[in-house]
């Protein structure tokens, strides 16, 4: 549902059409936040700095009911226990806002629910609902941990915990497309793997991975989010075809050719190519030229001269145009664990030192 441009992140991101609010920084304190049910009076006002945020304002109206969703009842918040802070990042259909729950610095998803459309307000009640089964379902240590959910009249509120390193794509653009560290690189690019393993292995399809997606916590781990746009792999003849983005997305995705769980597999190649170059995969060109690049001509991201034997093997394996040639997560796990180990006892360079001058591609 959000995208790209933000210093801290959280649920995730869909929608690369974000922009960041301008605001008066994130530094997060205790006396920042806005306890938005304490000064809401008994119509439903909000009167201190966020009235003039209208999703905000819609959620902790206590005038209207909070619903929860049907099976999943014991993950509906209670908003007595949520304080808001401000938003941080906005996308087409909502924002996302820091703030505590229970006294947990968490991220809080609230999407508008619009009633221009009801074609649009069915497709994206059955998003909503499908991402809170699924936040529900997945527990993992690189999966983001689900809080809970409710329903408002005007709007729906997602409520996961929150990462203060922000998302990887934005970890790589403070540092100005320097690679991390290879062994970093290496042991983020495993927790990727193995929370993707655990998601192919309860028979269901991310769809969306990125670094934009994937978010750092304190001990720089990497935990996976936004499953708005997964689907359960069964149903893959009847999914969206325009669903992920450009840079990341498997070819036959682009095509709107019928697609398996290995579209993930593409994206993680394009994913670990980051990581271990810090660049922004087909950075000299448009998101719609990479597409028609990667289905017309087959390119692909140029790798660096000095990438690991395996680490190479990994890339042009799972960003083959052949879906059947790309390795399930678990074998892509092990010869990450491989890597691992080389990294650890033969490799004396802190990080590759890419060459490349532009990030271009090969064909």
């Amino acid at each position: 549902m959000f995208g790209e441009g933000t210093n801290n992140s959280s649920v995730g991101s869909n929608d690369s059409h974000t922009r960041m609010l301008d605001h008066q920084g994130l530094k997060w304190h205790a006396n920042d936040n806005y306890s938005v049910a304490q000064s809401a009076n008994l119509r439903g006002r909000v009167t201190h700095a966020l009235s003039n945020d209208a999703l905000a304002q819609a959620l902790m109206d206590f005038s209207s009911p909070t619903v929860g969703l049907e099976n999943f009842e014991e993950w509906t918040i209670d908003l007595r226990k949520l304080n808001m802070g401000e938003a941080f990042a906005q996308g087409s259909f909502g924002k996302l806002y820091r703030g505590t729950y229970n006294g947990e610095d968490v991220a809080i998803k609230i999407l508008e629910r619009t009633e221009n459309d009801r074609a649009q307000v069915q497709l994206m009640e059955q998003q909503f609902q499908q991402e809170v089964m699924m936040l529900a379902t997945l527990k993992h240590p690189n999966i983001v941990r689900f809080i809970g959910a409710c329903r408002k009249p005007m709007v729906w509120c997602i409520v996961t915990e929150y990462a203060k390193g922000g998302s990887v794509r934005q970890f790589l653009n403070q540092r100005q497309n320097r690679a991390v560290p290879l062994k970093q690189a290496v042991k983020q690019a495993l927790d990727v793997a193995r929370g993707m393993a655990y998601v192919h292995g309860l028979g269901l399809i991310h769809r969306d991975l990125k670094s934009d997606n994937l978010l750092i916590f304190g001990d720089k781990s990497i935990k996976i989010a936004d499953f708005g746009v997964a689907r359960i792999e069964v149903h893959t003849e009847g999914m969206t075809p325009e669903t992920g983005t450009y840079r990341w997305m498997a070819p036959e995705m682009i095509q709107h050719r019928p697609y398996t769980h290995k579209v993930d597999v593409y994206s993680f190649g394009i994913v670990l190519w980051e990581l271990i170059t810090g660049m922004l995969p087909f950075q000299n060109m448009t998101a719609v030229q990479a597409a028609f690049a990667v289905v017309n001509r087959n390119v692909r991201p140029i790798l660096p001269d000095d990438c690991l034997p395996v680490l190479r093997e990994i890339m042009t394996r799972c960003w083959d145009a052949n879906p059947d040639v790309r390795p399930p997560f678990a074998e892509i796990v092990a010869m990450l664990e491989s890597a691992e180990i080389e990294v650890m006892t033969t490799v004396r360079k802190a990080r590759f030192r890419c060459c490349i001058s532009q990030p271009m591609t090969a064909e």
